[in-house]
């Protein structure tokens, strides 16, 4: 797995218009983009800080993830994920992180915020860190992986 950066932080809150002032007015960063993921269960605020983002995520219902996360956090949220860029697509790191022996929450990509094709492994194998793989499609829509095998054989070139 080729991991380039870490994509984003994602943090659960109670109350998105509230976290988002503190973010704004005392941290100073300003909300690129809100999105309500309906599959999810949850309405998100970027931010952006370098090449890193900030992902705050709001319950729109009690049985979402997120809502049980804040209600298992006495109701204050918190830190829920650590995402992380992968270049060599999150099919293929899926694949690997299986392969060495990683419980898969997803075992297919989907589709997650900000665009990105996402996947999250099982924090009960990666160090009590729920950890997300993602991807943006529109940076590796040209994305194919080669064995040593597929290459065709090095050959002169005839002048």
């Amino acid at each position: 797995m080729n991991i380039s950066h870490i994509e984003h932080i994602g943090i659960a809150v109670p109350n998105l218009e509230e976290a988002i002032k503190y973010y704004e007015n005392v941290l100073g960063f300003k909300c690129y983009k809100q999105e309500v993921v309906e599959d999810q269960k949850v309405t998100t605020a970027f931010f952006k800080v370098g090449d890193t983002k900030i992902e705050l995520l709001e319950p729109t219902c009690p049985e979402s993830t997120i809502a049980k996360f804040i209600e298992k956090n006495g109701g204050r949220g918190g830190m829920h994920h650590l995402a992380f860029a992968v270049e060599d697509g999150v099919a293929n790191a899926l694949a690997e992180a299986e392969e060495k022996g990683i419980k898969l929450i997803d075992k297919t990509p989907r589709k997650g915020a900000d665009g990105l094709q996402i996947a999250f492994l099982h924090p009960k194998c990666t160090e009590a860190v729920l950890t997300e793989l993602c991807e943006d499609p529109a940076k590796n829509n040209n994305l194919h992986l080669y064995r040593p095998t597929d290459l065709p054989e090095k050959r002169e070139a005839r002048f």
